[in-house]
């Protein structure tokens, strides 16, 4: 749901500058540009340091003289390079290798880590587990952390595909020409439609950890991530919302740390509570 809140959060910005006269109501001519520029109002009032909003003002007037089409062209490629890595989430190069083995990188892994903590915190008391004791965690960590970096990677997927809509975005904006765009954005799509969670699957059953509640879960997980993407479009293209969806995937959410709980059954041979 970060995506939504983000969303909401344009669309709250959106109508604040209207009601101020700041922009014009929303039309298909200049929604980019509104856009464009609730993010940027968004950025501003974002804590940065000791500056204040005045000195943010300053500048902003000082500096935005200073920039230009070409200078942003030239700095595209250099950003984009480390800040998108669009080309590294390709189904056999991130989720699975040539023999179809699940794999996770070390930006899962890293990502993952705050999961893993506030789980650790919040469900191991429920394994009779001190979460203050290395050894309790260090015992169970490998699969747990490459079961949440994995699970990660694949919402960074969807992540993905809810930044690249294909409506109301110029192709110019992004740095893409309009087929790869496209074609990225069904890329992007098809990994997430054709069993994404198969190699994690296969390894937990290879482990003996596989159970029918856990392959329930990531059903649940890939459930959540299409209404994620269903209710970010209707926000972005101001349709109607259904209150259902939304809730649905508010108890869909945390599919995750069910995920991680059911694991861990497993793996401290508990299996008759998870069934």
């Amino acid at each position: 749901m970060e995506e939504l809140r983000k969303l909401e959060q344009v669309q709250e910005t959106l109508s604040f500058m209207q009601s101020r006269g700041v922009v014009v109501s929303s039309s298909n001519n200049n929604d980019d540009s509104n856009r464009f520029l609730a993010n940027l109002i968004l950025l501003l009032v974002q804590p940065s340091g000791k500056l204040d909003m005045a000195e943010k003002c300053s500048l902003i007037l000082e500096y935005v003289p200073k920039l230009s089409a070409s200078f942003l062209e030239e700095a595209l490629p250099r950003l984009s390079q480390e800040g998108t890595q669009v080309n590294c989430f390709r189904s056999g190069i991130v989720n699975e290798n040539d023999c179809g083995e699940a794999l996770v990188g070390l930006d899962g892994m890293q990502s993952a880590n705050s999961t893993l903590e506030d789980f650790s915190r919040s469900y191991f008391m429920f394994h009779g587990m001190d979460a203050n004791h290395p050894q309790a965690i260090f015992k169970y960590l490998p699969v747990l952390s490459f079961t949440e970096s994995y699970i990660y990677q694949l919402d960074s997927l969807n992540e993905k595909i809810v930044n690249m809509p294909t409506d109301g975005v110029t192709v110019s904006e992004r740095g893409f020409e309009e087929k790869a765009y496209e074609k990225q954005v069904s890329k992007l799509i098809d990994i997430l439609k054709s069993d994404p969670f198969r190699p994690l699957v296969s390894l937990l059953e290879r482990h003996g950890l596989l159970t029918e509640r856990i392959v329930e879960e990531f059903r649940c997980g890939e459930e959540y991530w299409a209404l994620e993407r269903t209710l970010c479009c209707a926000l972005m293209t101001k349709k109607e919302i259904s209150v259902e969806d939304v809730m649905r995937a508010i108890h869909l959410k945390s599919f995750d740390y069910r995920v991680l709980n059911l694991i861990l059954y497993q793996l401290r041979g508990e299996e008759q509570l998870c069934r």
